[in-house]
């Protein structure tokens, strides 16, 4: 693909569609939030757990676009390029989602129980966890946590920006350099802030790989997520002639493996605990394994490993952006169902319990972050237009 002597930054300026991606979501923003509104007078408890699967849910595609975003600067690898600005916008909303988990942080009294000191008084267990699970502490790792995804996210950033301005190879090496430590220290604050705001739910449980698994979900919900996201662009100049299906057979492969990667974290996890029938452990399973909470989980099994694991397999179908698309939503849709497994039978554990609001609130969440996302997207470049890959990463379908 030429560009003659068109100005680069002119030729891929973002899309109008951005535009209307931006307008459809602040609209979805506004219904959500108002729906919460009502929610707020009528079930204030219920709205902020709602509005926690929202938070949990969005940010997991976040931080999911930055670990993606650094493991392309690691590999170098062609899947990523022609995106690259989509997982830089996606992570640069992390600012929003901080000020949107302000409401959880205001309202830990009314989510977790160790906030209550005859709860703790009355657990030998909780007494040890005590000097962890404390309020202050608590909010203070959820700021360093949200410092170092923005951090980490400012620099590529601003390296990028530099790259657009001059094609200096040395900027490539140094996005490198810092994505190697980066990716070790995006695993430990991402394994600590589910730790903090779901797994301490019940605090009296716990799992040494439950971060790891939301690893695998985290990759999956960006994965599935850029994959929409490039099928929208890509039905539009200049992103008709830079992304082509070998492109989608790539997203569509790794896809797949973080089906695997994830479903492989979820059965070690059931393996090791059941097995180990620990009472201390074993309980947090016995919530979700009966009263209608095992037809969730047996829904996940199924429709999030099973269901996808078998379509993704279909070469045809990965290079078909529209049907890879729909997919897509699928499995977005199934990581809302993962993400309502893990927070509802907390508080329901006798009986399976969807809230209207349990919709809502991801909605007022995700329109906001999709409207701060398209706005992100279309302040820069569409493509990285001084990548040393670029050019081999653009190809028309006869390279497919």
């Amino acid at each position: 693909m030429t560009v003659a002597a068109t100005d680069l930054r002119a030729y891929f300026a973002a899309p109008p569609a951005v535009d209307r991606l931006q307008a459809g979501a602040l609209a979805a923003a506004a219904a959500g939030l108002l729906v919460c509104a009502f929610g707020l007078f009528v079930d204030p408890e219920q709205l902020l757990r709602s509005w926690l699967l929202g938070v949990v849910f969005w940010v997991g595609i976040s931080i999911g676009c930055l670990a993606l975003l650094m493991i392309h600067h690691l590999t170098s690898g062609r899947w990523g390029v022609v995106v690259r600005r989509v997982f830089e916008a996606a992570a640069a909303v992390l600012p929003l989602l901080f000020l949107l988990t302000l409401p959880i942080l205001f309202g830990l009294d009314e989510l977790y129980v160790w906030t209550e000191d005859a709860v703790v008084a009355a657990s030998a267990t909780l007494r040890k966890k005590a000097p962890y699970l404390d309020e202050t502490f608590f909010v203070g790792r959820v700021v360093l946590y949200f410092a170092v995804w923005i951090g980490l996210t400012s620099w590529l950033r601003a390296l990028s920006d530099r790259q657009d301005r001059a094609a200096d190879p040395k900027l490539s090496k140094r996005m490198q350099a810092i994505s190697a430590p980066g990716i070790v220290v995006w695993a430990f604050v991402t394994t600590f802030f589910y730790f903090d705001l779901l797994m301490s739910l019940e605090p009296l449980w716990f799992s040494t790989i439950y971060g790891v698994y939301f690893f695998g979900g985290s990759g999956l919900s960006s994965m599935a997520f850029l994959i929409l996201v490039a099928a929208f662009l890509a039905r539009s100049r200049p992103m008709d002639a830079v992304i082509a299906p070998r492109h989608f057979h790539d997203w569509g492969k790794l896809t797949l493996a973080f089906v695997l990667l994830w479903a492989y974290f979820a059965f070690s996890q059931f393996l090791i605990i059941w097995s180990g029938n620990l009472p201390e452990e074993i309980e947090w399973y016995l919530h979700r394994m009966s009263h209608g909470w095992q037809y969730v989980g047996l829904s996940l099994a199924l429709l999030h490993f099973a269901l996808p694991f078998a379509l993704l397999l279909s070469r045809d179908l990965k290079k078909q952006p529209r049907r890879l698309a729909a997919l897509a939503v699928f499995i977005l849709a199934m990581r809302w169902v993962d993400h309502l497994w893990q927070i509802e039978p907390v508080f329901h554990p006798h009986g399976l319990y969807v809230h209207w609001l349990d919709v809502a609130a991801p909605v007022a969440v995700g329109g906001l972050w999709l409207a701060a996302f398209a706005w992100l997207l279309k302040r820069r470049p569409i493509v990285p237009i001084h990548d040393p890959w670029l050019a081999e990463s653009v190809g028309e379908e006869a390279h497919a």
